[in-house]
């Protein structure tokens, strides 16, 4: 057993919820049930009964919790102190308001105190990246490949993109239409997009289906978490990453409408500013998410 297996489990029994742990420890559901799989598998038995609500701890579970928790939270407390001693400053990240909500406030909060201060901004990476240039932000986590002088960038993560809509939308696909001509079958269905353009949208007609979408765009709303709530609401079928869209699919609100054969992939870069040093704060939040994307695996 590992700290990891650890502090997903308490994280689980505090927050009655994988979900909810998941996002605490800024992890995907999938590894925190690793995670507890891995140390029902360990102990020879069940630590939880799952709920439409959650879990519900067993009583071995109770038992564990309360002779590891506050062990366990005072090793993290000296961890810090000790992981935090000649380490601050203010350490400014770019990214867009969806993944910095979802993924990056979560799985960096907890380097955030009165040594190091996190500043988020979010926007477009053609918003961002001039303002790393130019020395306004030390990291930006982008969405394309940046290509312009003064930046230097690794790939973070690959982000896997699924083609979703409420139940009600969903049940008018035909199934046998869907499979042999999936254009047609989907052709009737308004669309949800977060600009005119359709650029998430288009890029999965383009490349599974050879060419743009010609559906009616019912909704327009710069904000993908927003695009979701217009899906779950019955509104129409949109594009989105599978770490947004995930939740609602596993709870019903949402269904897959189209399964390729290989998932089409945005990868996420990490830029930092070329040609000068980064601070050792930023080098500090760089290395955490990049321990953060190998735990993530796609998103």
């Amino acid at each position: 057993m590992n700290l990891d297996v650890v502090q997903s489990f308490l994280e689980i029994y505090r927050r009655g919820s994988l979900t909810a742990a998941a996002t605490a420890r800024g992890l995907s559901q999938p590894a925190v049930s690793g995670h507890l799989r891995r140390l029902e598998e360990h102990l020879g038995e069940s630590l939880f009964q799952r709920t439409g609500q959650g879990v519900t701890p067993t009583a071995r579970a109770d038992l564990l919790a309360h002779r590891l928790g506050s062990h366990l939270d005072e090793v993290k407390a000296a961890l810090r102190e000790s992981d935090e001693e000649g380490w601050t400053g203010t350490v400014r990240i770019g990214a867009a308001a969806e993944i910095t909500a979802a993924r990056l406030v979560p799985g960096l909060s907890s380097l955030a105190g009165p040594g190091l201060q996190l500043r988020f901004t979010t926007g477009h990476p053609e918003a961002l990246l001039p303002e790393l240039v130019e020395g306004r932000l030390d990291l930006v986590v982008s969405s394309v490949r940046p290509r312009m002088p003064g930046v230097e960038a690794v790939p973070l993560i690959d982000e896997e993109f699924v083609l979703i809509a409420a139940p009600g939308i969903a049940r008018r696909v035909d199934p046998e239409l869907l499979s042999s001509s999936p254009l047609k079958a989907l052709a009737s269905l308004p669309l949800v997009a977060y600009s005119e353009e359709l650029p998430i949208i288009r890029r999965y007609w383009r490349s599974e289906f050879g060419q743009r979408p010609g559906n009616p765009v019912a909704l327009l709303v710069p904000d993908l978490r927003a695009v979701l709530a217009a899906v779950v609401a019955g509104v129409g079928a949109s594009v989105l990453p599978r770490y947004l869209a995930g939740p609602a699919v596993s709870v019903g609100q949402a269904e897959v409408l189209h399964e390729p054969v290989v998932a089409p992939l945005n990868t996420l870069h990490l830029a930092r500013q070329g040609g000068v040093p980064p601070t050792p704060a930023a080098s500090r939040v760089a290395r955490r998410l990049r321990e953060l994307a190998a735990s993530w695996g796609d998103l």
